[in-house]
């Protein structure tokens, strides 16, 4: 599989992740891992809208990375960053320490696939 085939694979891996995934991973399968407590209604709605709106526009990049390198960029930096102020703070509350076996590697792995796999950019 060649490089853009695979991020094109990625993206809407993640689209779909984000987009359909996020809500039951917070609120059935897996809250320790992927929700903060206590129970806080109001960020839930906000996460899951962001990451909804995100997994939308991952899908219809999808379709054409190279034209949407910046949404990649976006994607994958802001990923490592939530990931990096999530894992200070499950340090900082031991209650909280489950998101370092749930979101965060997963927003790490998110964020390096997408580096990795980002496409060139294009020569004027």
């Amino acid at each position: 599989m060649n490089r853009e085939r695979a991020l094109k694979v990625v993206l809407v891996l993640v689209g779909l992740i984000f987009l359909l995934g996020v809500y039951p991973l917070m609120m059935f399968l897996w809250p320790s891992g992927w929700r903060w407590q206590p129970n806080q209604p109001k960020y839930e709605q906000m996460i899951l809208g962001v990451y909804a709106t995100l997994g939308i526009f991952l899908l219809l990049a999808s379709r054409n990375p190279s034209a949407n390198r910046s949404l990649i960029a976006f994607t994958a930096w802001s990923s490592l960053v939530h990931a990096a102020i999530m894992s200070v703070q499950a340090f900082q509350n031991a209650s909280e320490r489950g998101h370092l076996l749930g979101d965060v590697p997963a927003l790490i792995i998110v964020g390096v696939a997408l580096i990795a796999l980002a496409p060139a950019k294009q020569s004027a």
